[in-house]
């Protein structure tokens, strides 16, 4: 797999691990931080936390969400994509996840050797399917996109990766 490349970027959860996260219960968490804060909620964890961006809620937003995936970082399953760690070229992970909660689970499961950045949505100023969070990866890998893979497990990963201009693979459970 290495063989054509300089670097190979892993998304964290659904690809090297799972983080055991009630996802419905976090957002339910955050309509209700949004309530609280007069702010109507839209319907989706994902739309909650776009929608707080840039408003006074976004703190409060991110900090409900980033609590649930450290615990569920702790708690996460190892998924078979970490048994190829280590590679033969530099290591990252672009993640939806918090960049604390990706180096939880990474450290949980002895990976954090293995990787040498991490960029979690809190890490840059946008998210995946912006190309960004993975060329800031492959910048701190000292990597070229066209000569990197990132591997994923969702259409936004693969997306992703076509507007950075690197290689994707789906995992493949």
């Amino acid at each position: 797999m290495t063989d054509d490349y300089e670097a190979v970027v892993y998304d964290l959860d659904g690809t090297l691990v799972r983080l055991l996260v009630e996802w419905d219960r976090v957002a339910s968490e955050v309509a209700h931080v949004l309530r609280d804060r007069g702010a109507t909620p839209p319907d989706g964890l994902w739309e909650m936390l776009v929608q707080s961006q840039g408003t006074p809620h976004h703190d409060a937003v991110e900090e409900v969400i980033s609590r649930h995936e450290r615990e569920g970082a702790r708690d996460s399953e190892r998924l078979p994509h970490a048994d190829d760690l280590p590679l033969d070229v530099p290591v990252g992970v672009c993640s939806l996840n918090c960049a604390a909660a990706c180096r939880i689970a990474l450290d949980t499961h002895r990976l954090d050797d293995h990787v040498g950045a991490v960029v979690g949505r809190d890490t840059v100023a946008t998210q995946k399917p912006d190309p960004e969070p993975l060329l800031a990866t492959v910048r701190a890998l000292d990597a070229r996109p066209e000569r990197t893979l990132f591997v994923g497990d969702s259409a936004r990963d693969e997306e992703t990766a076509r507007r950075a201009g690197t290689a994707f693979e789906w995992v493949v459970d």
